[in-house]
């Protein structure tokens, strides 16, 4: 009895592990982008900004978000970090956009401002990881962009 249990846990973790690497193959990451970094208000201490991320499904199915992290870099300075509240879905081949909203203190941001007053443009990076959730599991993966936002035109590239 003892020796068939065992072989029936053994056999159950075969298939489990089997499963999760069949879901790995047929599972194709998100493609996240960066889209757009807007100043959303100034303050005396500091400000908000919203980064806003295109996210694209090439899976033939929908992707639910259950998780989502960041982290806004100004060069090597870390600037915001945190965790999106707002969850999303991406259905099949489709595409959305996600507007993270990113508060900074002043303190953090006296190597971006020097950047913006020496060149009139600022490098930044958002990165982080997200867990997905789809019909064969969750996936976990990162995520990290890198652009260059124009102080004067209030483009980004």
């Amino acid at each position: 009895m003892r020796k068939g249990l065992l072989v029936l846990v053994g056999v159950a973790a075969l298939a489990t592990a089997g499963c999760q690497s069949l879901g790995r193959a047929i599972f194709d990451e998100p493609v996240v982008n960066f889209r757009d970094l807007r100043v959303r208000g100034l303050g005396v201490t500091g400000g908000a900004l919203d980064v806003q991320l295109s996210i694209y499904n090439p899976n033939n199915y929908a992707l639910d978000a259950k998780r989502f992290t960041y982290r806004l870099m100004v060069d090597s300075t870390q600037i915001a970090t945190g965790q999106l509240e707002q969850l999303f879905s991406v259905r099949s081949g489709d595409s959305t956009v996600v507007t993270i909203p990113v508060n900074f203190n002043y303190l953090g941001l006296g190597r971006a401002g020097q950047q913006i007053l020496n060149r009139g443009t600022l490098d930044y990076r958002v990165l982080g990881d997200f867990t997905v959730g789809t019909p064969i599991g969750d996936f976990t993966r990162p995520y990290d962009q890198r652009g260059t936002f124009s102080a004067f035109s209030g483009s980004n590239r």
